[in-house]
């Protein structure tokens, strides 16, 4: 590694120390990613890192909200809830300096990207932001952050053998996606005048695995940024709506952050895309009500960058099934009537 000047050492430390304010839970995550997007719009990816990470919060929360405790124990929960915390935490401690590094360069008006493995970043980054630094060329770079962040977590959360016997061989993990809950989601209008937001996006399966993953990032980023319109009335959404990790935040003509406590066996509440009449909203809590910040050990690991085969995988882009309103208000209705009957049974 090259040595440092004295300025360069102080900017470093200045870029860490600003992303240590920004880490200190999903909330303050999601937020810095979007407030770097608006100032750098041409940085598909920090969009795409927000609107993940949005997901991200919903997850935890789903943890304390309706169902979720319903079918785990309370340590169940727990790991879940370090296994999701762990990972959004670790793709931002590694993501933000190198956004931060960007605007730094930008403001200096000159390359700064050798600072890179300085900041703990993989040597994988380096060409792909000074290539983005002087082509602007989005598609590039934004894949190379997917596939850097995933690789970054997979040795230091998937194949921790904590989390793998507590959260990725359990049998939980594996019902999220009988349970439907393992969706990306992007909110938007249709049209101003709708009462309620649209939704599209995808569905995580075989998430162990960091090859699927990559290819469900390339997808999502295709899905964001293929559609010109429907982009702007994404962004118009997050904006508008702040992120609170609480599914209120979409759609709360369904969902609530309050809980209205009963003792009662479970009602199923939905039809479609409507409460039943007399029946509650599903409880899905706001992210700091039910989560503390968590004090994480340092971001352990060495360079994950061997192989050529992870540089093919750039100009690669990958397709899966959409997922529609219709389609997340049909699963949310087989959850629903689902936790109906296991109460019945239990």
């Amino acid at each position: 590694m090259t040595k440092l000047t004295l300025e360069q050492i102080d900017l470093v430390s200045e870029l860490r120390y600003q992303t240590t304010i920004a880490n200190r839970n999903n909330v303050t995550r999601t937020a810095a990613y979007l407030r770097f997007y608006l100032a750098h719009p041409e940085v598909d990816w920090a969009l795409l890192a927000h609107l993940v990470s949005r997901n991200g919060g919903w997850n935890m929360t789903d943890l304390r909200g309706e169902w979720l405790p319903r079918i785990m124990s309370e340590e169940e929960i727990e790991s879940f809830f370090l296994f999701l915390e762990r990972s959004n935490w670790l793709i931002f401690h590694d993501a933000y300096p190198q956004l931060l590094l960007y605007a730094e360069a930008k403001k200096q008006g000159e390359d700064l990207f050798h600072l890179l493995p300085s900041l703990g970043v993989s040597r994988f980054m380096v060409p792909l932001w000074q290539q983005f630094w002087q082509k602007r060329e989005p598609r590039p770079l934004t894949h190379g952050l997917i596939i850097n962040e995933q690789q970054y977590i997979q040795q230091r959360v998937v194949r921790q053998p904590y989390f793998q016997r507590r959260v990725l061989e359990t049998f939980k993990f594996q019902a999220q996606s009988l349970l439907s809950l393992n969706q990306v989601l992007f909110p938007y209008k249709q049209h101003p005048t709708d009462a309620t937001f649209s939704i599209v996006g995808t569905v995580v399966h075989h998430f162990p695995l960091v090859e699927k993953r990559i290819e469900v990032g390339k997808a999502l980023y295709r899905l964001l940024f293929g559609n010109r319109d429907r982009l702007e009335k994404i962004i118009a959404w997050a904006k508008r709506i702040p992120h609170t990790g609480s599914r209120a935040d979409y759609w709360p003509h369904i969902f609530s952050p309050y809980q209205k406590s009963s003792n009662q066996n479970y009602q199923a509440r939905l039809n479609g895309t409507r409460l039943l009449p007399g029946r509650a909203k599903l409880y899905s809590p706001r992210l700091t009500d039910v989560w503390p910040e968590i004090d994480h050990p340092p971001a352990d690991g060495v360079d994950w960058y061997r192989e050529q085969k992870w540089i093919d995988l750039l100009e690669e882009s990958s397709v899966l099934p959409c997922l529609d309103t219709d389609d997340y208000a049909v699963s949310l209705h087989h959850v629903d009537h689902g936790m109906q009957w296991l109460d019945k049974l239990t």
